[in-house]
């Protein structure tokens, strides 16, 4: 048989198996589609609950009562302004409610007309009045938005309110049958009453006052619900409160509104099932976490089948405070004074102090430091005279404090505070610390002690010794994260000074401590364990920038950063030397809550017996330990204290010595001051130092892209607008703006060399000198292969990139096939900025399009390329760059109106905000959707460093307007510098792993290296674990879904194909096949048919059994 003949059968059999492997593969491809859906159903079924077996019998008891039996969901006392947001909670919660009951009814709510709670309670009752024998769930909302929460007279218009309650659910009492009500106080965090001037005042601590009305809302409606009436007059009706307010944050940005009623409406749920014992909760608003019933608790939460507050576990047997002894034992034998008044303060023992105050907030007010038992609304109590700084009340026998040790050394010493009352109470006396103070409060405190003083006829102003205490600064980091600028670890500090200042400058024969800023990240501990019983709603409240970020997230990072920024600005304000300018005052920095160690109990839980009900201000326990370690720091040598807290460790508390009997000073401890900060030399350039070992190419030129190294980069060009053109870039007055400085762009210039300008390019002649492509100077006389366009958008990239390719092609230089090349793309600035002015245009639809067609041809056209799309910045960070000249006042705005001119909370803001990150959310959608993964010499990678944009502050906290050109909206060339580190440094990161904000801080060493282990840029395929760095090669790839308008949509599923050039073929083909080889095929073929054919019906006939199984499973189950 001749060789034709041979190939004709072969051809016949494989067009055979051709059908054959046609028809697997379209049932492959909806396997594939069905996985898809399982796994999607997977996923949905590990957040949705799956049902409990049914009870034979319908539940005679509202006790009994599961969420499978509620047929409706009804809704009373809606707030009426933020009454949209609060009816789609409940629909969301109606929602839930249909995973057991897909029947339900959702919310049936009253007239939207305002009507009083008694009118409504009245319309519902006789409405429902003939259904006899549903259950129905209640949700009756109590708003607290209409109450001035620092009236003289809040206490009994909250008792108005809850007497209104009290009647309507009279009401429903008397008239319905199978009912569930469940009482909410609502919330919407900032939204006052206008009547609520006294808000007004800075001085007034907002959060603390908006907390402290919910806990008296849920403590009054607790009092009455507590009562037996409402849950054991009637099987078929009861009343529950829900354990925590529903408070809704305000919030413009309309997708983090969305997660905010997600939230909401699971806390509702969560409240409505009986409660579980032992859970963490999951600090992350973005995680959504569905509680379910289970078979021991699978019932609706009422008082009769719930733990009431009084059996709830919060304090262990262990921690209980009633029976703890807080005094202390007093070892020290020398108690005298000195011989004689001394006259320096370096020479100043504890006998000799006379006098005692305090300033700060209300760890120093001691908030809840008596509470006895867990009664939230105890904490608002103010025990002064327990205070560990400042507290007088009875002795050191049973009251641990400073003055109570000092009083062992001078029983006349006066100042301290007793009893419970506020700071203008006469029982305060010298403790002026006001609950909520924050570092600005520190002035106008000081006045306050200084005119007691003075003005006091127990105290010899002018000749008696001593000593202030300040602890400040809890609220200020509690707050930090809503305006980093105004809680900046300098402006704080600063804040601090002044009061310091005043001390120094107006009282004599003081020592005063600073004591520096506790770590508070340990807090977070308390109220992720669920079985604590913290009130972590109320804490979430007063200090929202501790408990709010998600653990492993860049927010909590930014926490741990400003804690440790504000104790080191603490401790370089003492250490300037700044206080020591006579001998009868000084400041003293105890340093001993600078690292915390949480307190745990036996089995590892947290030890709620340290803090207050509310676990986050302390309890007796812990101002016992905080009042010896006071002391014990003040008695140790300056540069020599302790600096850690260990509260289960215990302190013994240490006496003067004979050879050591003072208080230590930084003078007495012989202490050096480090001075103030020299201030910098000026920064000539913005270069970057270069460390880096592993320089060299790749022993042969490299094939995959998955396997190139930075010295196989011969060309680099880049596309773009003014960002990439450098407009700008070195402009020092308005005239020199519009000229393009591109030999220092960020991506593509080549001016000078690295160690004087940090671009991409300089950083990679580190690896191969010869690059070509970079564009030099200013103007277009040597641009290179930098195509960008100032003013350009994204539907000019196309064009570009044609040029480009031009470009590149006319180069005789160059090896077009060889060559590997780097391409950089950024643009859309312009697009957003303009985006409120023609909508159509500006489209993510059409961004995504064009952005598309610009990669299409690049990868239909040029060979071995990696390209480099970076994700567009987070714009709305330049609304806070301010500076007091015509560039910035009017330039920035008509270059970007839309996102500069619209107000704070406005509606157009919040669209180009989410226009913003919808660009963003496109770019990584088409980038790694598979349409550019069919050649393995060309791969695209999404560099993702300004997706969370951060804006780079200076020293005093403000937004560095060096890193901008003279209209505050282009970068400068120090802007350019840290663009080029990071980009490069994005390369350097796995894909799913890189840094998603840039981090700017004109550091010269920030350039990172690749390693022996991966000397690779990174591309999608290279950054799996135990990848093969070899692309899979497909002919059509698959593209990602998107909701194109019909007229693209045959665009968009053209696939581009390959250049010939770029994958060549290499035949190796023999010129004849021996006769018995075609039989052998034939045969073979044969025999592949049949088994084809053999699995292909097997296979159907298993998948149609698994869809129908799954259909069964899903059916009634999505959310």
């Amino acid at each position: 048989m001749t060789t034709s003949s041979a190939l004709l059968i072969l051809a016949a059999l494989v067009g055979v198996c051709a059908q054959f492997t046609d028809s697997v593969n379209a049932d492959l491809r909806k396997n594939e589609l069905s996985t898809e859906k399982s796994e999607t159903t997977e996923s949905y079924m590990s957040i949705l609950c799956s049902p409990l077996p049914a009870p034979l019998s319908p539940p005679l008891s509202v006790h009994a009562l599961r969420p499978a039996d509620i047929s409706a969901v009804y809704t009373l006392g809606m707030p009426l302004s933020p009454r949209a947001e609060a009816s789609r909670v409940v629909s969301r919660l109606a929602e839930l409610l249909s995973m057991f009951n897909p029947e339900v009814i959702g919310e049936h709510q009253t007239s939207v007309q305002s009507r009083s709670l008694l009118e409504e309670a009245e319309e519902l009752s006789l409405s429902l009045s003939h259904q006899m024998t549903d259950w129905k769930l209640v949700l009756l909302f109590v708003p607290a938005d209409s109450l001035c929460t620092c009236s003289t007279h809040v206490a009994a218009d909250v008792k108005a309110v809850v007497q209104d309650v009290e009647a309507a659910l009279e009401i429903l009492q008397k008239r319905l049958q199978n009912t569930l009500v469940h009482v909410a106080v609502w919330s919407t965090y900032h939204q006052q009453d206008n009547r609520c001037e006294c808000l007004r005042n800075e001085r007034i601590n907002q959060r603390l006052q908006k907390a402290t009305l919910l806990m008296l809302m849920q403590d009054s409606l607790n009092h009455v619900l507590k009562n037996p009436k409402w849950y054991s007059k009637s099987p078929m009706f009861t009343a529950v409160l829900q354990s925590s307010p529903v408070v809704l944050e305000p919030n413009s940005d309309s997708e983090n509104t969305l997660s905010d009623l997600n939230q909401l409406a699971i806390q509702l749920w969560t409240n409505l099932l009986q409660p579980a014992v032992g859970q963490t909760e999951v600090m992350d608003n973005n995680v959504v976490t569905i509680p379910c019933p289970t078979q021991e608790q699978p019932f609706l939460q009422t008082r009769i089948n719930s733990p009431t507050d009084g059996e709830k576990t919060g304090y262990s047997k262990g921690s209980t405070l009633a029976d703890l002894v807080m005094g202390t034992e007093i070892p020290c034998m020398d108690r005298d004074p000195s011989p004689t008044v001394p006259t320096s303060v370096h020479e100043l023992r504890p006998g000799d102090i006379k006098v005692v105050a305090a300033l700060g907030d209300s760890l120093t007010a001691a908030n809840g430091v008596g509470a006895k038992k867990d009664n939230l609304l105890l904490v608002m109590n103010e025990y002064r005279g327990l205070s560990w700084s400042i507290g007088g009340d009875e002795n050191i026998t049973t009251v641990t404090t400073l003055p109570n040790i000092l009083r062992q050394f001078n029983p006349s010493l006066t100042g301290f505070s007793e009893g419970i009352g506020k700071e203008d109470s006469p029982k305060a006396f010298l403790n002026q610390a006001v609950a909520g103070a924050k570092s600005g409060d520190m002035a106008q405190q000081v006045h306050t002690l200084v005119d007691k003083m003075k003005s006091d006829p127990r105290i010899d102003f002018n000749n008696d010794w001593k000593v202030i205490t300040m602890f400040i600064g809890g609220n200020d980091i509690c707050d930090f994260c809503t305006d980093s600028i105004f809680f900046s670890p300098s402006n704080v500090v600063n804040r601090i000074r002044l009061g310091l200042d005043i001390l120094h400058s107006e009282v004599p024969r003081a020592i005063v401590n600073l004591v520096e800023l506790l770590n508070i990240v340990p807090l977070r501990d308390l109220h992720k364990d669920k079985s604590l019983g913290c009130p972590t709603w109320f804490v979430r409240l007063i200090c929202p920038c501790i408990l709010n970020p998600k653990e492993g997230s860049s927010e909590l990072q930014r926490v741990h950063e400003f804690n440790g920024a504000y104790q080191h600005a603490m401790r370089e304000l003492i250490d300037s030397g700044r206080y020591d300018t006579h001998d009868n005052f000084t400041v003293v920095l105890q340093p001993f809550f600078r690292e915390v160690f949480l307190p745990t109990l036996e089995d590892g839980r947290p030890d709620r017996s340290y803090f207050s009900p509310d676990c986050f201000h302390l309890s007796q326990k812990a101002h016992t330990i905080m009042a010896l370690a006071l002391w014990n720091n003040m008695l140790e040598p300056v540069g020599n204290k302790t600096f850690r807290q260990d509260f289960t460790a215990g302190n013994d508390l240490k006496c003067p010595s004979q050879t050591t009997p003072f208080f230590r000073t930084a003078i007495n401890s012989n202490y050096t001051f480090s001075g103030p900060p020299p201030t910098p030399a000026p920064v000539a350039n913005w270069g970057s130092d270069f460390s880096c070992v592993n320089t060299a190419p790749s022993k042969t030129v490299p094939t995959s892209v998955h396997r190139l190294r930075p010295a196989d980069i011969k060309v680099v060009a880049a596309l773009g607008d003014s960002i990439t053109a450098g407009f700008g870039a070195k402009a020092k007055n308005l005239l020199q703006l519009k000229t393009e400085y591109r030999g220092v762009s960020w991506s593509i210039g080549g001016d000078k060399n690295l160690e004087t300008v940090t671009t991409l390019p300089n950083i990679l002649k580190k690896f191969n000198p010869n690059i070509k492509g970079v564009s030099k100077g200013q103007g277009n006389r040597q641009t290179g292969f930098n195509m960008a366009v100032s003013g350009a958008k994204i539907a000019g990239i196309p064009g570009q990139v044609q040029h480009l390719i031009d470009t590149i092609k006319k180069d005789s230089t160059l090896d077009f096939q060889n060559d590997w090349k780097l391409v950089t793309l950024f643009v859309g600035g312009n697009d957003l900025c303009q985006y409120c002015n023609d909508r159509v245009s500006a489209s993510p639809q059409n961004y995504s399009y064009h952005l598309m067609t610009s990669l299409d041809m690049l990868y239909k056209e040029v060979p071995r390329t990696i390209v480099n799309v970076l994700e567009i910045l987070e714009i709305e960070g330049l609304r806070r760059i301010k500076k007091d000249t015509l560039g910035c006042s009017v330039l920035q705005k008509s270059v970007c109106p839309c996102f500069l001119l619209p107000g704070d909370d406005s509606p157009e803001l919040a669209e180009v905000k989410r226009i913003n990150r919808e660009l963003q959310i496109e770019t990584e959608k088409l980038v790694y959707g598979g349409r550019y993964d069919g050649r393995e010499d060309f791969a695209v990678v999404v560099q993702p460093f300004f997706k969370h944009s951060i804006l780079p502050l200076n020293a005093e906290g403000r937004p560095d307007t060096t890193y901008f050109s003279e209209d505050c909206f282009h970068f400068s060339e120090r802007g350019h510098a840290d663009m080029a580190t990071a980009l490069w440094n994005n390369m350097l990161e796995p894909v799913g792993k890189k840094q998603t904000y840039n981090n700017f801080t004109s550091a010269r060493n920030n350039i990172k290296c690749p390693t022996e282990e991966h000397p690779y840029i990174f591309t999608k395929v290279n950054s799996l674990a135990g990848s093969t760095t070899t692309a899979p090669k497909t002919s059509r790839p698959v593209l990602p879904q998107s909701s194109t308008t019909q007229s693209t949509y045959s665009i968009l599923t053209s696939v581009p194909t390959m250049p010939s050039s770029a994958l060549p073929l290499t035949p190796n083909c023999s010129d004849s096949v021996p006769v018995w080889l075609a039989v052998v095929l034939a045969v073979i073929g044969l025999l592949i048919g049949w088994g084809i054919t053999w699995l292909l019906l097997s296979y159907r006939a298993k998948q149609n059994k698994r869809m129908m199984m799954v259909a069964v499973e899903m059916k009634d189950t999505t959310f």
